[in-house]
């Protein structure tokens, strides 16, 4: 994400201190803080409550001779929106307040900002007069006035053979909702197509709309050039992302009902030199266990390594179902409301009653790693780690199972063969030793279970 700064405040900062608001080391710890949590200096001072926003605010308005204006009950002129777009209003913390003649007034946080007020003046074509107003108080108005519906809206497959979304594309609608209406269609055509990944990318047309199936891309359409940075915005919003942002990865999930049944996607958005590549992951909402493993002996053999110390591995292909069917095993797990189930996942793709769910957060530091050193504090009895990729996160956690936890993972592993090629690599060996219960998926309706002894038989 990109550093967030306050330009006036770093140009004053040394004046607040000679003003004798601050003293120079509350300057030097607030540098750091802002640094550390990406947050601008002004912010920092704030919350460490070395000075409020008012006198700070205050103290801006009577050096800069910019007026400062409180937003609280403020109502501002919504025929001034069309001059800054919302990615602008995010990225800059500017709103308009009024026009009067050829001279729009607008709220900024940093009114020494010039990038962001020659962008104004570019697109708004006026002359620009800024007053200044406090951060929270102008993303509150964004929000307030900038309304857009954060919703996808329900999808409906029934009686639509040969539906293609781009007849909503070419549609002459031209409601504000036009393009989440196409979003809508391109989800809806997945759906019924049996499709869980969908990605959006640059061409030299416009935005390729591509289905992957069977591990193969295939162009769905073209999204012309004129929409797309309203539709990379939609999405973003939707998924609760900053659309303002597009130099850094992003990742986020979307919610939506289809056939009155609730899924989430998880969107990734990722810069390339034909701009942002976006890709959307389908999931949908686990089943009980016994719906999916039928055999009441390997059932009763899973449910036993549920409620004992060891390392549960559900392996399978790309797309097979992994994690749906850890899913289940976590929600069969929670029946146990004696046991502290946890999870360390990059996107929660449903919330599942009984389970501490915790969501990484690279932006901010919070990765596996970090997640790995503290997860034991918490005494968990069943840790789902999701995506280990290292020889030393593997032995971490395995050596978890000394401990008395239950570890459930998986393992990318195409059938069986492969699999016993992969666990062949001495890297494996302390694991292997481990696994209590293995679940492989080989396609939708054929799921094996092999217990500890079946297991460690056939990868010898």
């Amino acid at each position: 994400m990109e550093t967030v700064t306050n330009k006036t405040l770093e140009k004053l900062k040394y004046d607040l201190v000679r003003a004798g608001l601050v003293q120079y080391e509350v300057i030097e710890q607030a540098e750091e803080i802002s640094n550390a949590q990406n947050i601008n200096i002004g912010q920092a001072l704030i919350n460490s409550g070395v000075i409020t926003e008012e006198t700070l605010l205050k103290f801006l308005e009577a050096k800069l001779h910019i007026p400062y204006v409180n937003l609280e009950d403020y109502s501002l002129d919504p025929n001034c929106l069309k001059f800054v777009s919302y990615s602008d209003a995010r990225r800059y913390r500017i709103i308009p307040l009024f026009k009067i003649e050829d001279t729009l007034t607008v709220a900024m946080a940093d009114p020494l900002d010039l990038f962001a007020i020659d962008k104004i003046i570019e697109t708004a074509e006026c002359s620009i007069e800024p007053v200044i107003s406090s951060e929270p108080g102008i993303i509150k108005k964004i929000e307030e006035y900038y309304k857009t519906d954060s919703t996808v809206g329900e999808i409906y497959t029934d009686s639509n053979v040969g539906f293609d979304w781009r007849d909503e594309l070419h549609s002459e609608d031209l409601s504000d909702n036009h393009i989440q209406k196409i979003i809508r269609a391109i989800l809806k055509q997945a759906i019924m197509e049996d499709v869980h990944e969908v990605t959006f990318q640059g061409e030299d047309e416009g935005f390729g709309v591509n289905f992957k199936k069977s591990g193969e891309l295939h162009n769905k359409g073209v999204i012309p050039n004129v929409l797309i940075s309203s539709l990379v915005a939609k999405l973003k919003t939707l998924a609760e992302l900053d659309p303002s942002v597009s130099e850094v990865p992003q990742l986020g999930k979307l919610n939506f009902k289809v056939d009155d049944v609730q899924l989430v996607a998880s969107i990734s958005t990722f810069p390339t030199i034909m701009g942002e590549r976006i890709f959307l992951k389908i999931y949908k909402p686990p089943h009980a266990l016994n719906k999916i493993i039928t055999n009441d002996a390997h059932l009763k053999s899973v449910k036993k390594s549920l409620s004992e110390p060891g390392i549960i591995l559900v392996c399978g292909s790309p797309l097979s179902g992994k994690t749906h069917v850890i899913y289940s095993l976590l929600l069969e797990a929670a029946k146990n409301n004696a046991k502290n189930i946890m999870t360390l996942e990059s996107i929660a793709k449903y919330t599942l009653k009984g389970v501490n769910q915790c969501e990484l957060n690279e932006n901010i530091g919070f990765n596996m790693d970090k997640a790995s050193r503290f997860i034991e504090f918490q005494s968990p009895d069943i840790i789902y780690l999701e995506g280990i990729k290292t020889k030393e996160s593997f032995d971490y956690f395995s050596g978890l199972v000394f401990e008395g936890k239950t570890i459930i993972m998986e393992f990318l592993a195409n059938n069986m063969e492969d699999l016993r090629n992969k666990m062949a690599f001495s890297d494996f060996e302390t694991l292997k030793s481990l696994i209590s219960s293995m679940v492989f998926i080989h396609s939708k309706n054929s799921v094996e279970v092999f217990d500890k002894n079946t297991l460690q038989k056939y990868l010898v």
